[in-house]
């Protein structure tokens, strides 16, 4: 009986979330809204569906297992657009700067988070999604933060506040930084590290490094990969670090937290950069990705509580936005003397 519910459950949110994703993936390749991304507008829509809450009512068993599994799922077909030969020819110094973005700047917005009095949880995950790449980076992060069945619902709202956060003050800067390179004086390759380097989404990142040209296109792109390529191992330190900081209470032995999804992740990036494989079936992963991920970003649209999302959101988005300034400037700077 539970099972045939479940299946139920599923095929409708199956159905819901993967209308969502696609007219977020048709949506997000507009002009004007490609600064937003396919993922944000996703989870935009599947908000918007709580307004028929009939259909979420018999979707809600589904919902949760989409928000999860799918989301692993689309993380590791991620890994086809990691092309590692790409990353290895940016050199040593375009890695060494993308450690010490997601390293310094995860650890400097949690700070300013805590000292504003966002939440651990919450805050954690802002800093993920500043530091490393946006939405993919919280929802990667995010199944390492292990809470208690009761703080379930609590962790979904903090996901998604979390997400619409990276996704606003993302689109904000893009549009700064478009209009600040008259003023910047920099060479292509200098703005496109500068937007790869600053930019949360790799929408982000590509819309204002094409404002540059295609060398500057180039270099955002690869500047963004290599922040993307250290998410296996932020979330191991993150997954182990949070275990620490806040311990389950019910007795039972806990698990290093080892996010094995990741592993899927780098195998994919290994397969797409090292199998000859043809570019039609490369990009037809790479676009079944995204098709997965605005799925599960639907999902997680349709169970937050709109009522915490407004009362909980104020200090860490004043938290992002200091550290979204810090990191621009910071990205400036290095680029025009290093690059």
């Amino acid at each position: 009986m539970y099972t045939k519910f479940f299946e139920k459950s599923f095929y409708y949110a199956f159905g819901m979330t993967l209308l969502c994703s696609l007219v977020g993936s048709f949506l997000g390749g507009m002009p004007y809204l490609t600064i937003i991304g396919a993922l944000v507008i996703s989870l935009i829509l599947g908000m918007l569906f709580q307004l028929y809450r009939p259909a979420i009512d018999k979707a809600e068993m589904g919902i949760g297992f989409i928000s999860n599994k799918f989301l692993r799922l689309g993380i590791i077909l991620l890994g086809f657009k990691l092309n590692l030969i790409d990353l290895a020819n940016a050199g040593v110094k375009t890695i060494l700067f993308a450690i010490v973005i997601v390293s310094g700047f995860i650890f400097l917005t949690y700070n300013i988070a805590r000292k504003f009095g966002v939440s651990k949880r919450l805050a954690i995950l802002t800093a993920s999604g500043t530091g490393i790449c946006g939405a993919a980076a919280i929802m990667g992060i995010s199944p390492q933060i292990k809470v208690s069945k009761e703080e379930e619902t609590a962790k979904h709202n903090d996901e998604v506040l979390a997400v619409a956060i990276v996704a606003i003050l993302g689109t904000l800067f893009t549009l700064i930084e478009i209009a600040l390179k008259p003023m910047l004086h920099m060479s292509s390759t200098q703005f496109g590290v500068m937007a790869g380097g600053s930019l949360h989404e790799i929408a982000h990142a590509i819309a204002t490094g094409g404002a540059g040209g295609p060398i500057s296109l180039s270099a955002a792109i690869i500047t963004k990969l290599s922040r993307v390529l250290l998410l296996a191992p932020a979330a191991l330190v993150i997954g182990i670090w949070y275990q620490h900081q806040e311990p389950l209470t019910d007795g039972k032995k806990e698990k290093l937290p080892i996010p094995w999804f990741m592993a899927g992740f780098i195998l994919a990036s290994i397969i797409g950069t090292f199998v000859l494989m043809p570019a039609n079936l490369l990009n037809m992963l790479v676009k079944l990705a995204y098709i997965v991920l605005g799925m599960a970003m639907a999902a997680l649209g349709m169970s937050v509580n709109f009522k915490v999302f407004l009362s909980s959101g104020k200090k860490a988005v004043l938290a992002a936005l200091s550290s979204s300034v810090i990191l621009l400037i910071f990205t400036i700077i290095v680029s025009k003397s290093f690059f």
